[in-house]
């Protein structure tokens, strides 16, 4: 199930790498979310894109990433109702409060 990963048009298929672990990955991974969103440092920008142009595993999920932000970009907001919105302040508030 592993070597099933989706590659969308434009994108490269993953290969086997060495030379990273995989917490060196993970560690990439948790990150890409704020990379995308320039959220982060030029030192650890540098160590990602450093990073990726080593591990096609690591550039093909960018990739997926990309394209799932701009499928969702251009979707419109869904409609709540009032009762929706209240619940959703209500969990927003809840979980901010536990954090």
């Amino acid at each position: 199930m592993a070597d099933r990963v989706r590659t969308y048009p434009g994108t490269r298929k993953p290969t086997p790498h060495q030379g990273h672990g995989k917490r060196n990955c993970v560690k990439i991974l948790e990150r890409l979310s704020a990379y995308l969103d320039d959220e982060l440092s030029g030192d650890i920008c540098r160590e990602i894109r450093a990073h990726l142009g080593d591990c096609p595993n690591c550039e093909v999920f960018l990739d997926s990433l990309r394209h799932t932000v701009q499928l969702c970009q251009h979707r419109p907001s869904p409609s709540l109702s009032a009762k929706d919105r209240a619940a959703l302040r209500r969990q927003i508030l809840k979980g901010a409060a536990s954090a």
